[in-house]
């Protein structure tokens, strides 16, 4: 997008004291980071594969220093990518060489509880848990919890539009934020949404809410809060194949159910899990489903009646209920920590985040089977089968740079197949860098453009994190080609530069 920052050569040195100059008199000296043992730590998120030292780490505790720091690499014209927690599996928040990384780490106070309204406001580096912490005495909580909740942080929540197993109820980060605040590329305040239920003129809250650090930098959320349901029960459900395992999904919402989660691991992943916290998961299993209810009593004992019925005539071969709270939280502590069980399967692993029609499920699970044996790689899966959104874990040891490429072209494969199959290549995760190549398959260069258009609106020297998330006509006809070259035109659907 901007020339003048994808081909800065300057010296390194030269400019690092720049911009070490320009922002010493804005923060205190513990504050700014620039030595190599200092920033070495800030070089990637979650995504490890890829890796950036940046220029210059600046960790501001007050608006004021964040709008300072902003308008001086704006008048710099230096780059800057905003870190929350770092928990991110897209590396959108991985640094810009020549550019500051913005950690917003110490803003972690929540200002406000307001149990009447049901809303929190809070700085962007509250932990998503500690939200639902902080409300706990008011009987409420705060509904999106991804698996990252006891770290990843609001503002980060914001920047990816994450989810989590309760997503399918009660809405991702979008559905439950009323109000986001902040500063634009140049230090300029700004707001979007507002603390009532509408607001006049566009709707800027839905476009800034999964914009990765695009658009604007948050300093600032208010979130809705919900009361904690008087009871919540976990249904355990068992298959002997993984296509009736993706059927019964199909089948419980066409009931007209919507479960409070619906979750699906296939047999490698529950293996993995059930070793790592014992979860009590059926390990015959070809496939299992976690569907919970919740509600009052009455609603949970009806539903989950309803739920068994259909799980049994989709072919379940086991239901298990959960008899007390405790059970309930052994049931989801596999889903939880399905990550952390894959770190101990493999040295490295790449989580891939596409969506799919739930119909599709079976076939995507099919799909990535017969990857496995085309790329000589392991992986794991599981899926927030609710609203399918996929999480393949792709087994690999980033030593052996063989297994690292193939690994990429795996993932990459993954999100292809899965926009054939009429979905996207993202849900939660986000693009960042790991799925610019595959933008050039879903989105024509128009629609890129569009995008384009939408960020030099809010940010017209493309200083936000800037090579990230949409792909130039360049790289997508690069992509084009290497395809071609490497035989991977496999999906004759597809939009193709």
């Amino acid at each position: 997008m901007n020339a003048s920052i994808d081909n800065q050569v300057g010296d390194r040195t030269e400019r690092q004291a720049r911009v070490v100059h320009a922002l010493q008199g804005l923060l205190p000296p513990e504050a700014l980071l620039w030595n190599s043992e200092e920033t070495t730590p800030y070089e990637c998120d979650g995504l490890t594969a890829y890796r950036q030292r940046p220029l210059v780490v600046a960790l501001p505790e007050t608006e004021h220093q964040v709008q300072a720091v902003l308008s001086a690499c704006h008048a710099l014209d230096v780059p800057v990518v905003a870190r929350g927690a770092g928990t991110g599996l897209s590396g959108g928040a991985m640094p810009h060489a020549l550019g500051v990384t913005l950690s917003l780490a110490k803003f972690n106070r929540i200002l406000k509880i307001d149990p009447l309204a049901r809303v929190a406001l809070v700085q962007c580096g509250v932990r998503n848990l500690g939200i639902s912490e902080a409300a706990a005495p008011d009987g409420l909580y705060y509904a999106p919890d991804p698996s990252s909740q006891i770290a990843c942080t609001i503002g980060g929540n914001v920047a990816e539009n994450s989810g989590g197993v309760h997503c399918l109820k009660y809405g991702l980060t979008l559905h439950n934020v009323l109000k986001v605040r902040g500063f634009t590329a140049s230090g300029e305040p700004v707001e979007f949404g507002s603390d009532a239920l509408d607001g006049p003129g566009y709707d800027l809250l839905s476009v800034v809410i999964g914009s990765e650090g695009m658009l604007a930098v948050a300093t600032e959320v208010t979130v809705k809060l919900v009361p904690k349901p008087m009871l919540a029960r976990c249904i355990m459900a068992s298959f002997d194949d993984v296509r009736k395992a993706g059927d019964a999904v199909a089948s419980v919402i066409a009931a007209g159910i919507i479960p409070a989660g619906l979750e699906m691991m296939d047999k490698p992943m529950t293996a993995a899990v059930e070793d790592f916290v014992h979860a009590g998961y059926d390990l015959t299993a070809q496939a299992i489903l976690l569907c919970e209810s919740d509600g009052t009593p009455e609603e949970v004992e009806e539903e989950i009646g309803r739920m068994s019925e259909v799980l049994r005539a989709a072919g379940a071969t086991a239901i298990a209920v959960s008899r007390d709270e405790a059970e309930r939280l052994k049931f989801w502590s596999g889903r939880k920590n399905a990550f952390p069980a894959s770190g101990r399967m493999s040295p490295d692993y790449m989580c891939m985040d596409s969506t799919i029609p739930r119909k599709r499920l079976a076939d995507i699970l099919l799909a990535i089977q017969q990857m496995e044996v085309k790329y000589n790689l392991r992986c794991a899966n599981v899926f927030h089968a609710g609203d399918g959104n996929l999480h393949p874990l792709i087994l690999f040891d980033a030593n052996d740079p063989g297994q690292l490429h193939r690994a990429e072209l795996f993932g990459a494969d993954i999100l292809e197949t899965s926009v054939a199959m009429g979905g996207t290549v993202t849900g939660e995760h986000g693009v960042g860098v790991e799925k610019l190549n595959s933008m050039c398959v879903q989105f024509s260069p128009a629609e890129c453009e569009q995008m384009f258009a939408v960020k030099r609106a809010f940010d017209a020297k493309g200083l936000l994190n800037p090579g990230k998330v949409i792909p130039t006509l360049n790289r997508c006809a690069e992509y084009g080609k290497m395809l071609v070259r490497g035989g991977r035109i496999s999906h004759p659907d597809l939009p193709r530069f």
